[in-house]
């Protein structure tokens, strides 16, 4: 497995990708989309973890013109968190799931269609391939302890942390 940090980040992505489009076939029952929809935040709620507390602040220390994209993101991230918190206590028979599940993916493709034309090919000009690779390897551990529903301790103990700080 490679241990490039854009690598890492894309197949993410790509497997985010491939929920969204099996949510949106017209063949796949409602239990199917809840349980598309659970993946789905688990993915989520891990990988925006991953990018808030690894990616981004190497990307802000190491390639400052950069600052505003990783702003930019840290929002974009702010929009998904909120959705994936609610979706997290819902069920696919509740009235708004399915829009707000829609919601979410059109926000998210947005963030990640931008992440992938714009923000990873500056990040690739702006780094050496050693300097991915230790980003990815520090991602990889990341990932490890990220949580992987918005509701554990560890991501809310984050939230808190952030507010008192």
């Amino acid at each position: 497995m490679s241990t490039d940090a854009i690598v890492i980040l894309r197949n993410d992505h790509k497997e985010v990708r491939e929920l969204f489009r099996e949510f949106e076939k017209d063949s796949t029952t409602r239990a199917r989309k809840g349980a598309i929809v659970r993946k789905v935040v688990q993915l989520l709620t891990a990988h925006t973890y991953i990018e808030n507390e690894v990616m981004y602040p190497a990307v802000r220390r190491l390639l400052p013109e950069l600052e505003q994209d990783v702003l930019e993101s840290y929002e974009e991230h702010h929009v998904a968190d909120v959705l994936v918190m609610e979706l997290s206590t819902m069920g696919p028979k509740d009235e708004r799931f399915e829009a707000k599940t829609t919601v979410l993916i059109e926000n998210v493709r947005h963030h990640m269609d931008e992440e992938e034309s714009d923000w990873f090919p500056k990040v690739r000009a702006g780094l050496t391939r050693t300097a991915l690779q230790e980003l990815g390897a520090e991602l990889l551990a990341a990932k490890k302890r990220a949580p992987k529903s918005p509701a554990q301790p560890s991501a809310l103990k984050k939230v808190v942390d952030a507010v008192i700080a």
